[in-house]
């Protein structure tokens, strides 16, 4: 079956101009086309997709959607990190232009917002440039709201739409396909979505465009409270004498239990310090987060430290180090260091 894109793009090679004044008609068509096709089941069969950023996390979501049969076009700076997909039958795109232009719907898991504003609306080579009315983009980086809002208004004007929908749960997250997913936008199109949101794990709806952001970044500012409290928790067992590892195991089915304890404990006992998620990138985060408190004139003091603690280990050359390293910056702190 045929997409929809596949169809206008036919119908725009025969008609050149029919977005011009002079061919309302096939315009009201074009768009008319588009919109209907909005309310079809997504499948498959009748839904393009395409992915830009395939690092820790894109990569394992890419594979789900490749494993339920949907054709997928790929593309990262770094192409040697999108060879895996291409190995599994993902096709190549050189530019985010090129990739939306095979495409129904695009995703984004990028590092920061400058990169979100290039790779989706740089008007030469981003995405929504190449995007055919109808189609939808979902930015699934965290990134600042206000920006979420700006790509929903700029899909508008090309009558397509945008949903940002950042996650939480990590490269394990990613890998099992159990993700948090935090979206905002219309609900309609959101639930549209639900069949591929499914394949990487649960979609929460959080309102209109913009929320899914505020929503990612409350859970950031709890995640970062709760990795403060137990990176000094197991310092605390480790000066008094414990046995730590048995201490975190004593603990996880109490109330000191938590996803951060669950991911992260026995990494941090084994030194294992590779990324699930970068430091650098939870420095982004929790500085977008101070700065949305300070537009909403918030105090939060423990989001202040646990920042502090973040920024200095990205100070000492770690930022490429998993945020399970939070451990090193309290070794620091207390002259002390696990298993010594």
């Amino acid at each position: 079956m045929r997409s929809l894109s596949y169809l206008l793009g036919s119908l725009s090679r025969y008609f050149p101009h029919s977005q011009s004044s002079s061919t309302p008609h096939l315009t009201f068509l074009l768009r008319s086309m588009a919109t209907s096709a909005a309310a079809g089941p997504i499948n498959p069969s009748n839904t393009r997709l395409g992915w830009i950023g395939t690092g820790v996390m894109g990569r394992s979501m890419c594979a789900h959607l490749i494993n339920a049969g949907y054709s997928l076009t790929v593309f990262n700076r770094t192409l040697s990190k999108a060879q895996p997909l291409v190995d599994m039958g993902a096709r190549l795109a050189q530019t985010p232009h090129d990739l939306a232009a095979q495409s129904d719907v695009v995703f984004s898991i990028v590092g920061y917002p400058s990169d979100v504003l290039q790779v989706l609306l740089d008007p030469f080579n981003g995405a929504l440039s190449g995007l055919r009315p109808g189609g939808i983009l979902v930015d699934m980086t965290t990134s600042e709201p206000s920006l979420a809002v700006e790509i929903s208004t700029a899909a508008s004007s090309k009558n397509c739409s945008s949903i940002d929908a950042p996650v939480s749960g990590g490269d394990r997250g990613a890998k099992n396909g159990t993700l948090a997913i935090f979206a905002g936008g219309d609900e309609a199109i959101v639930n549209r979505l639900n069949p591929i949101f499914t394949l990487m794990g649960k979609v929460n709806y959080m309102g209109p465009s913009g929320k899914g952001q505020f929503a990612k970044l409350a859970n950031q500012i709890t995640i970062a409270s709760t990795m403060v409290g137990l990176v000094e928790g197991i310092i605390y067992a480790h000066k008094a004498g414990l046995n730590v590892a048995s201490f975190l195991d004593a603990i996880s089915t109490g109330a000191a239990g938590s996803k951060s304890l669950d991911l992260y404990g026995s990494r941090i006992l084994k030194r294992d310090f590779d990324p699930g998620f970068f430091v650098n990138h939870f420095v982004k985060d929790l500085g977008i987060c101070l700065k949305e408190c300070q537009n909403m004139g918030l105090a939060l003091p423990g989001l202040a430290l646990a920042q502090q603690l973040y920024l200095s280990l990205k100070a000492h050359g770690e930022g490429n180090l998993g945020t399970q390293a939070l451990i090193l910056a309290l070794e620091r702190l207390n002259n002390a260091t696990l298993g010594s």
